[in-house]
């Protein structure tokens, strides 16, 4: 036991280096073909609680992976998620934004669906119930990064490694209420999101590639995180973003980047990259 705790704070050391240096780093599976999920999820533990040390505040998560269209591209099988930081959450103005890239290590950019929660969200398939537990939805983009070279790794990997959560940009939120809670329920699976680059739609992706929802993507996270102890399950006051509706792209400094939300009701977001 006392072999495998120095390894899994070996890992964390290492991955923080690689996170703060904004270099590159071998995945763990290279070395240790053995490591699995659940070890991922202690390292990743280890590595948040030496960043609250630090004084890092946690404002909720990231789910990761939700995208099933995705997986056999990055050679993963299951969605993970990790904890979303009070100084990687940036509130767009007017749905605009300007990010810098400087620190971000092979970023890409995902347009996601964000929940403000109201409370706890029930493990559950009917998305009303879901909702209920929801204060409002918001557009998000998410800008991913990625320690390992080429973006190769396994499921193990990119979950210790911070969820592979880079920065959030969340736009304007929508209410939910009693009065559209039905309607934004069944917008979630079939809404078409349009993702632009400099003015020119480059992908589309419909609600659905999240998990059959975006909700049913909370209510999966809510029903993982019953099964790892040493991560808190969800409350109210966290911000919740659900996966990419689209494949996650590559992002320069220097573009612009628009999102369109369809028929969902949210305005879509403009971040522009330094």
């Amino acid at each position: 036991m006392a072999d495998k705790d120095a390894e899994l704070r070996d890992v964390a050391g290492r991955l923080i280096a690689a996170y703060d240096a904004a270099a590159l780093v071998e995945p763990v599976t290279a070395t240790q073909p053995d490591f699995t999920v659940e070890r991922a999820y202690a390292v990743l533990a280890e590595i948040e609680a030496r960043r609250r040390a630090q004084g890092w505040q946690a404002v909720g998560r990231k789910i990761g992976f939700t995208n099933r269209t995705l997986w056999p591209r990055y050679n993963v099988s299951q969605p993970m998620c990790a904890h979303i930081w009070a100084h990687t959450v940036h509130q767009a103005t007017g749905g605009e934004a300007r990010l810098a890239l400087h620190g971000f290590v092979q970023p890409r950019l995902e347009p996601e669906v964000v929940f403000k929660l109201a409370g706890p969200v029930p493990v559950s398939e009917d998305p009303l119930d879901v909702l209920a537990s929801v204060e409002s939805i918001a557009p998000g983009f998410e800008i991913v990064q990625c320690h390992f070279p080429g973006w190769r790794f396994k499921a193990p990997d990119c979950t210790a490694a911070f969820g592979l959560h880079g920065a959030l940009v969340v736009g304007r939120p929508l209410p939910v209420t009693e009065d559209n809670r039905a309607e934004i329920a069944a917008l979630l699976p079939s809404f078409e999101a349009t993702l632009a680059r400099g003015g020119e739609a480059v992908d589309r992706g419909v609600g659905a590639n999240v998990l059959g929802s975006p909700a049913l993507a909370l209510a999966d996270l809510a029903r993982v995180l019953a099964t790892l102890p040493q991560f808190p399950p969800l409350a109210a006051g966290e911000t919740v973003t659900t996966g990419t509706i689209t494949d996650a792209w590559p992002v320069a400094p220097g573009e612009t980047w628009t999102s369109d939300y369809g028929d969902l009701g949210l305005e879509g977001l403009s971040v522009t990259f330094e």
